[in-house]
């Protein structure tokens, strides 16, 4: 059985599939290791971009989502386009919105890793993405869909409420009902919604 990964700054972080634990799904575990007992687990970036969205409540953000170059639009994001397309069509959101939330998230990059734990280019916490079906968290179609299932389950939650909807995906939904049903006064989550909704325009204004 692989050891979790404790929390320290230093040496190289692993993700594994645990086998000796299914979920309901029977898909494998996935768990965090500085000790790989398998050839097949895959070492991770940790960067200063990935926001953590997703995450097991209550559980707060360490550091403020994007990084500098987060709005920067042009190829970053070109190799994901027919992912980020099928997932769109198929929950029904805008284009623009599923490539805004990845900006701020992950800055496009497929291995990145919150202090969190949240994986890809959606930051998918482990738990949600095997909620969302996601069995490869770092595989960029499976991750975008998951994002986008994930949001379209919150936009229907906030009858299509954008800003309650990043807010929920932000904070989590408990925050937002403890909020009165509203954005929760955390300036974290405030500023997050801010700038997703700045690039989805930008995005959206470009096309």
């Amino acid at each position: 059985m692989l050891t979790p990964l404790a929390a320290r700054a230093d040496g190289p972080t692993y993700s594994c599939k645990d086998w000796s634990q299914l979920d309901q799904n029977g898909e494998p575990v996935i768990v965090f290791t500085n000790v790989p007992t398998d050839p097949r687990c895959r070492p991770l970036r940790r960067t200063a971009s990935a926001a953590g969205v997703y995450r097991d409540p209550p559980q707060a953000r360490a550091r403020p989502p994007g990084g500098p170059d987060a709005a920067a639009p042009g190829p970053a994001h070109a190799r994901f386009v027919s992912h980020i397309r099928a997932a769109a069509d198929k929950y029904k959101l805008p284009e623009a919105l599923l490539v805004a939330v990845m900006a701020v998230e992950s800055n496009f990059d497929p291995q990145a890793v919150s202090e969190k734990g949240a994986m890809g280019l959606m930051q998918l916490m482990p738990a949600t993405a095997r909620e969302m079906f996601v069995s490869d968290p770092f595989d960029p179609a499976q991750n975008i869909e998951g994002g986008a299932r994930y949001l379209r389950i919150l936009a229907n939650q906030y009858s299509g409420d954008p800003m309650k909807t990043l807010a929920a995906y932000n904070a989590g939904p408990d925050a937002v009902r403890r909020s009165g049903e509203d954005v929760p006064n955390i300036p974290e989550t405030r500023a997050y919604v801010r700038r997703v909704l700045d690039l989805y325009r930008s995005y959206r204004a470009d096309r």
